[in-house]
């Protein structure tokens, strides 16, 4: 962790994400300084820590249903199952990944009533020859955890992990969740076309003027501004702000994605609960219909081994069943907006037969001992 960081950034981190980087008033009279002050301590900050700003968006209320899919490469063809995992127009974020083989990690939104069309497209990739093996885990969206100060020693200026208070806080932890990793009853589709072009820029840049918002996307400003209040934020389109950076130090800390699973859903829900104001978790899912918990948690390498104790304290107790784990290559990683492109008329083009025939023609640089067999 850079040593310039202290309680002060962290304090006006979580306000900025909790309050949104668009509510810079707000969220200075929440840090009680004037928001010129907070403007310069923003700016500053980004280019210190290398902030990032990232919108993530409520995809449940756009029809869309996430799915996380692990997919253990063919040796050799670690980079081309990345493209082909890419051929699906509905991907959000592919990157490789290893641990106990090498392989790649993928988040989609797949539009409800095409649920059986995906897990055909993540089939054809074994069928290829470019994986293995693949395995879907269908999620509600993710809760963005956001940073806390709570492990961290204002004296020192250094994180604290006090792994045996959180075992402790496990099974005293409150079973009430958040709507995020509740399974939804339903994916109503609540936006319209220019509500996914705002969407769309600003996950690009949160912080867009609306001026220059309205500009891209053809409309005036006025008309862009009242899709924003009344549309998107109304309708909860908007699942939270998150700024990236690495609170930890760079080179000695690790992204990683998580399946846990449980026996029954009071004891999934402690579990999830006890993560929400932990510094090492970024994300959480709910596993659409089962009591397990996907996970995206972000360490120090020196705490990775006293986690996977904490883990293992826990199977012990009965806390938690089972779990697996990849590591994330950051140097790896893609990225893309919501696939505005495929929306018409309040409904998502989804195009099956397209990203067969797309994986199937990428598949076809497998050198022939490499093909699957059939025989």
């Amino acid at each position: 962790m850079p040593k310039r960081i202290d309680l002060r950034h962290l304090k006006t981190v979580e306000a900025l994400e909790i309050e949104g980087p668009r509510n810079i008033t707000k969220v200075a009279r929440k840090l009680k300084i004037p928001a010129e002050t907070l403007r310069k301590r923003v700016r500053r900050m980004t280019s210190q820590f290398s902030w990032r700003f990232h919108l993530n968006i409520y995809h449940t209320y756009l029809g869309l249903k996430k799915a996380l899919v692990f997919a253990q490469t063919v040796p050799g063809y670690e980079d081309l199952l990345s493209e082909c995992m890419k051929t699906n127009d509905f991907w959000l974020y592919v990157n490789r990944c290893y641990g106990m083989s090498e392989g790649c990690v993928g988040l989609y939104t797949i539009p409800s009533q095409y649920s059986g069309e995906f897990e055909a497209f993540v089939d054809q990739l074994e069928e290829v020859g470019v994986a293995s093996r693949t395995q879907i885990f269908w999620s509600t969206c993710f809760h963005y955890v956001h940073l806390r100060s709570k492990w961290f020693d204002k004296a020192s200026n250094t994180w604290t992990f006090h792994w045996n208070e959180w075992l402790g806080e496990v099974s005293k932890a409150g079973a009430e969740l958040p709507i995020t990793l509740r399974d939804p009853s339903e994916f109503p589709v609540k936006g319209d076309r220019t509500d996914m072009l705002i969407l769309k820029e600003m996950e690009m840049d949160p912080l867009v003027r609306m001026t220059d918002l309205a500009k891209k996307i053809g409309i005036s400003q006025q008309l862009a501004a009242y899709h924003y209040l009344k549309h998107i934020q109304t309708e909860g389109l908007i699942e939270s702000f998150e700024i990236s950076f690495p609170y930890f130090d760079r080179a000695s800390s690790d992204g990683f994605v998580f399946i846990f699973e449980f026996d029954s859903y009071e004891k999934f829900a402690r579990f999830a609960s006890s993560l929400l104001d932990k510094p090492f978790a970024r994300g959480l899912g709910k596993v659409l219909g089962k009591n397990a918990l996907i996970a995206h948690l972000y360490l120090p390498r020196i705490e990775f081994r006293r986690l996977i104790d904490a883990l293992s304290t826990l199977i012990k107790s009965k806390a938690l069943s089972n779990y697996s784990y990849v590591i994330q290559d950051p140097g790896k990683a893609s990225r893309q907006t919501i696939s505005y492109e495929y929306f018409k008329n309040k409904k998502w083009i989804y195009d099956h037969e397209k990203h067969i025939r797309n994986s199937k023609k990428l598949g076809k640089s497998l050198s022939p001992s490499k093909k699957p067999s059939h025989d």
